[in-house]
């Protein structure tokens, strides 16, 4: 089963004038009791942040929370100690446990774009961690790039909880095969560019829900792509 979710369906925000985002599930001035997750996924939000500006120090608890950069430089720090700058293809996470503040902030003039990600832990009150990965952009190019895992899995991000995240850049014209187990479950967001998934047009931006169902995708154009894959709810 596929259910393709256009980008123009979604809630727009600009709650501020440094942020306009796009929120795929209920989130802050947003609540829909149909679109509250997807299994473990809570919030995927597609922020575009200005240049000086972001979100101020902030408390999480029991959340894990991945941030994918697309576009620009984000600063982190935390009220662990942590500080890290994230660039393009690469991941920031943080397993915010038992509570943790932090801020994100573009301290650049360029405008940035992420994806921000909450999935829920595989258990509450459990020691808050941050870290960052700096992927080579090219580990993705034709090809998936496995960026997450749960913490048996292969990835060099591991969360507390069985996802898979994958992101992936193809050539116009080229295909990819994704395939998806029985009892498994995969969201996927057009970043950029536009495909065919199983002859359904993505165009940039929009989004898809597949549930035990092996995806066959196309790239129309120039394609960035970003997969979660977990077990069913």
């Amino acid at each position: 089963m596929i259910r393709h979710i256009p980008v123009e369906s979604m809630h727009r925000s600009r709650p501020v004038n440094w942020l306009d985002t796009v929120f795929h599930f209920s989130f802050a001035d947003y609540y829909n009791e149909d679109n509250i997750n997807f299994g473990a996924l809570r919030v995927l939000n597609d922020d575009l942040i200005s240049g000086r500006a972001g979100f101020d120090t902030h408390p999480h608890k029991d959340m894990e929370i991945v941030s994918y950069m697309v576009k620009g430089a984000l600063t982190h720090r935390d009220s662990l100690g942590n500080e890290g700058v994230i660039k393009r293809g690469e991941v920031q996470y943080m397993s915010a446990g038992r509570g943790i503040y932090h801020s994100e902030i573009n301290e650049g003039d360029e405008m940035v774009r992420l994806l921000q990600t909450w999935i829920l832990p595989d258990a509450k009150n459990l020691e808050p961690g941050y870290g960052d990965y700096k992927f080579e952009w090219a580990a993705r190019y034709n090809k998936l790039l496995h960026l997450v895992s749960g913490k048996d899995g292969g990835a060099p991000v591991k969360l507390n909880q069985d996802v898979n995240f994958f992101a992936a850049e193809l050539e116009k014209g080229k295909t990819l095969d994704f395939g998806i187990a029985k009892g498994r479950q995969c969201y996927i967001v057009q970043i950029e560019g536009s495909s065919e998934i199983n002859g359904v047009l993505m165009k940039e931006r929009d989004a898809m829900e597949a549930v035990e169902e092996d995806l066959k995708i196309k790239a129309a154009a120039a394609s960035h792509l970003f997969f979660i894959e977990m077990k069913m709810a």
